[in-house]
């Protein structure tokens, strides 16, 4: 007799599995949609038993073992629904019946930083991303996410593995789409490089048109300083450092949080500034203060602000805002505060800015959660939230980045 029950998904959570409540409590169902009825043994096996209208074929055919995406099974109109709702629930759980707005959704093949796993077996290199939840690596053929010319470096990458990575290893790979060519970075399990084998790498590095080739920290060759334009500035980059992941986000993005300074704003203080994303298009603007906690952030910051020309002052400073918030009487100069914290959040810093006198705040972030714990500070010490804009930067994830701007 089989032991298997029978359930109906009544939702999509926020991880994008389906949700069926059962007498037991929530019963989670991996790749199960809305409206579907699905079979469960006791021992956790699942099969569907119907399908939603809003069941999709993945376009991928890597979809399912590749960990690189979990929503593709989604039509457009669920899963634009799903992210919304991800960014709703969010702040209903703090209490806050948010006004969000259409989520706004970004091409594919757009993504311009693939961190990728890479493992030599002798003659043979894979390179691609992990299988969900295993260590198993997915030889990608191609993806739907990766900028055309990070797919297209993929077989000449595989030729470099064969000399940067040691005969049986596995690694990762660092592959950044710059305005002047491929910023890629093995991290080789600092395997030593001889002589000719540096020279071969070069090679064909020049081949590729890669503009820098980095080895465990060795830089190999470097044709043209990777940089990005971010407003008015040439931004140089580090391969390890943050950097948005889809330049069509970055641009709604830097549009919102420009768009929402005060009118006769002057000085402005951008926090958990990384290389510039905002320092450098509201500087077009405004005196800006930059602050991290990464020197070499502020250092790439710094030097492209010395290279840039038309732009308002921009000071920069190393400073760790988890441990040493700006105080409100520090907070006291600036006319608006752009906030863009890691998944976190800024609990601390956001505690200062609500006993502060700052007029705006403009919160970015890439955590729902986060944000509408700290959107529950500053309500409750009197700012008044906008509306919430939910940008789709990680296409096919349960991750969405969101904007929003408080107001005294």
């Amino acid at each position: 007799m089989s032991d298997a029950s029978e359930v109906l998904i009544e939702k999509l959570g926020a991880k994008g599995d389906g949700i069926a409540r059962t007498a037991v409590g929530d019963c989670f169902v991996a790749g199960a949609l809305p409206g579907e009825r699905w079979s469960i043994t006791s021992s956790g096996e699942t099969r569907r038993l119907s399908a939603s209208p809003d069941r999709a074929t993945p376009p991928c055919p890597h979809f399912g073992t590749c960990g690189g995406c979990m929503a593709q099974h989604m039509s457009e109109r669920l899963y634009l629904d799903w992210k919304h709702q991800i960014v709703r629930d969010a702040f209903l759980h703090r209490g806050i019946d948010a006004e969000i707005n259409p989520v706004r959704p970004m091409p594919l093949r757009s993504r311009r930083r693939a961190f990728l796993g890479v493992q030599r077996n002798g003659g043979d290199v894979l390179i691609g991303f992990r299988e969900e939840g295993q260590h198993a690596l997915v030889d990608i053929a191609g993806c739907l996410l990766l900028d055309p010319a990070i797919m297209a470096a993929i077989p000449q990458l595989k030729v470099m593995a064969k000399i940067a990575m040691p005969g049986n290893s596995s690694g990762r790979l660092v592959v950044t789409k710059t305005g002047t060519g491929l910023d890629v970075a093995f991290d080789n399990g600092h395997k030593l490089l001889e002589p000719d084998e540096r020279a071969a790498l070069a090679k064909l590095a020049e081949a590729a048109r890669i503009a820098r080739l980095v080895v465990a920290g060795d830089t190999i060759v470097v044709r043209a300083d990777p940089r990005i334009a971010l407003g008015d500035a040439e931004v140089d980059v580090p391969p390890s450092l943050f950097l948005q992941a889809v330049p069509e986000a970055e641009r709604h993005m830097i549009g919102l949080v420009v768009d929402a300074l005060p009118k006769k704003a002057k000085r402005v203080a951008d926090l958990f500034s990384g290389l510039g994303t905002f320092t450098f298009p509201l500087a077009s603007k405004v005196h800006v203060a930059a602050f991290d906690s990464d020197r070499r952030a502020i250092a790439v910051l710094e030097a492209a602000a010395r290279r840039a020309t038309g732009l308002k002052p921009i000071d920069a400073r190393v400073r760790d805002l988890f441990r040493e918030p700006l105080s409100p009487k520090e907070l006291e100069p600036f006319d608006a505060v752009v906030l863009d914290p890691p998944r976190a959040g800024a609990a601390q810093q956001t505690e200062r800015l609500a006993r502060s006198k700052v007029p705006v705040v403009i919160a970015v972030s890439c955590a729902p959660a986060t944000l509408a714990r700290d959107a529950r500070t500053l309500v409750d010490a009197g700012y008044k939230m906008g509306h919430v804009t939910p940008i789709d930067q990680f296409i096919y994830s349960p991750h969405i980045e969101a904007v929003t701007v408080f107001r005294r």
